[in-house]
């Protein structure tokens, strides 16, 4: 499999990519690569992206021989998968290895805004502890936990909650029969009944800014936010708004609309936590990914049937 090449738009993980060039002919696009060398181009028969740089119709038009679009990682929003049937280019993704990852970050996420607990590490290293406790906060368990997306994330997610004495209940496109949790058919509904709202659905044309206006206001000044999912799951601006009028009680958010670029408004905020898309940003995990990548393009060129197909 030497002489098959396989493309990779920017630097992701470095075990990931070495193992892609031992085993293949591995093209870097940030290391001098043309689109303009046909020679190349028609060489290429895989690209492995990631949730940052997708592959749309016009990278796909640039390769005349694709047939594998492999995603480190598990959405696919910045794929154009309706292109890849189009023209019958398989596409898979990392799905399962990252659920636990990504719902002990939200557990994560939730005690860090609920316990201050950014705002209390500088608080001690600050020095000003000498000068004073530290004001009260709020307690996580106990509290009424609505997802939006009951997936594996999202199971994960209330499983975990669980474990705090939280009520679960959540939002997903149908009421799922198995689910021993309250469903509500819509987001406001959920989130005018929860203290807690956490997003972890896939992103598609009828979840972006499903996080709107009236959900804040619906979920109110003390209620708090959770994003895991996508950063355009939520309409940021009316986000920025609800925090600083005090609407909404608080947001810790994993994702953003326009990543890396944040708003600036939420940096002096205190009932703000922001970390950079850590989802699955933990050594175990990212490694597995890479192996459900190079376990997917050697079945493929193999022509064994794919490990995690998405389409």
């Amino acid at each position: 499999m030497e002489s098959i090449g396989v493309l990779m738009p920017r630097p992701t993980f470095p075990y990931l990519e070495e193992q892609i060039d031992k085993r293949f002919k591995l093209f870097r696009l940030w290391d001098n690569f043309s689109y303009d060398n046909n020679a190349i181009a028609s060489s290429i028969r895989a690209v492995v992206v990631n949730s940052v740089d997708g592959a749309d119709a016009d990278l796909i038009r640039k390769f005349p021989n694709l047939e594998l679009v492999s995603c480190y990682g598990v959405g696919v929003d910045k794929i154009d998968t309706n292109k890849c049937a189009e023209k019958r280019i398989r596409v898979t993704n990392t799905p399962d290895v990252l659920t636990d990852e990504a719902a002990d970050l939200t557990i994560g996420l939730i005690l860090a805004l609920l316990r201050r607990l950014c705002a209390c590490d500088q608080f001690v290293k600050s020095g000003n502890w000498k000068r004073g406790d530290f004001n009260l906060t709020t307690k996580f368990s106990g509290k009424t936990v609505g997802i939006v997306g009951l997936g594996r994330i999202g199971k994960a997610v209330a499983k975990r909650a669980e474990a705090f004495d939280c009520k679960i209940c959540y939002h997903s496109r149908t009421a799922k029969p198995e689910a021993k949790y309250r469903y509500y058919p819509s987001v406001v509904e959920l989130a005018s009944n929860c203290d807690i709202l956490v997003v972890a659905c896939s992103l598609t044309k009828e979840t972006k800014h499903i996080i709107n206006g009236a959900v804040m206001n619906a979920l109110g000044a003390k209620g708090v936010l959770i994003n895991v999912g996508r950063g355009k799951h939520v309409d940021e601006t009316e986000l920025v708004r609800a925090l600083v009028e005090g609407r909404l009680g608080g947001a810790a958010l994993d994702v953003f609309e326009d990543e890396p670029n944040v708003p600036q408004q939420l940096f002096g905020l205190q009932n703000v936590v922001l970390t950079p898309h850590i989802g699955s940003a933990t050594v175990e995990t990212r490694t597995a990914m890479a192996d459900i990548v190079i376990a997917n393009l050697e079945a493929y060129f193999l022509a064994k049937p794919l490990l995690t197909p998405f389409l």
